[in-house]
């Protein structure tokens, strides 16, 4: 897609919202754990939808769930979630809903052993964006299935590799921007300047 003078993933289309999300956020690396739960929580609540209803309903997602913050989240309880149930301005699916209170519990069960979420996620990656062809856009990969079984495993709900892979784009950990895409050429050589800077503090 074309927009004034910059080329867009195609998937972007004419929603301002869109545009506005994919040229800010989408595979800007995230290194901020709480960030990082976020975007897995809102993926998840994406399951079986579009992004662009999520994105539509995002402020009233953060209003919904105290920010999103996972101390606060982890404290719901019952009637909590039978309120947001309730609640017409965010996605009322029980299930997914449930699964974002246990999985701020999770969260916050990591950072009481001292796991930090974001150390988490990108070892799986040894801490580098995975730089995708541009040409060909998988829905899955054997990174993202190994990484969505680890979810799973620590009690996860709504990570299957289709929404972890999702995520994984989103947060950065790929950068899957295609070949034509204005943004991708500009996180590579931001990618690059970050290692430069790391190996200059590492000597």
């Amino acid at each position: 897609m074309t927009s004034g003078t910059h080329s867009r993933c195609v998937w972007v289309g004419d929603d301002p919202r869109m545009r506005a999300y994919h040229d800010e956020e989408w595979g800007v690396p995230q290194r901020d754990p709480r960030a990082l739960w976020e975007m897995l929580m809102l993926e998840g609540f994406q399951a079986g939808l579009s992004w662009a209803i999520v994105l539509r309903k995002r402020e009233a997602f953060h209003e919904a769930f105290a920010g999103f913050d996972p101390d606060r989240v982890a404290r719901f309880t019952r009637r909590d979630i039978d309120r947001l149930v309730k609640n017409p301005s965010i996605i009322r699916a029980r299930a997914k809903i449930d699964a974002t209170v246990s999985g701020a519990r999770i969260f916050c069960e990591m950072h009481d052993r001292g796991e930090d979420f974001a150390d988490f996620c990108w070892s799986f990656s040894d801490g580098n964006v995975v730089t995708g062809s541009g040409r060909s856009f998988p829905t899955q990969t054997a990174l993202s299935e190994t990484i969505s079984k680890e979810l799973k495993r620590r009690g996860f709900k709504f990570v299957g590799p289709t929404i972890v892979y999702a995520w994984m784009q989103a947060v950065g950990i790929v950068n899957d921007h295609s070949v034509d895409c204005f943004r991708r050429n500009q996180l590579l050589r931001e990618t690059r300047l970050r290692r430069g800077a790391e190996r200059r503090r590492t000597k």
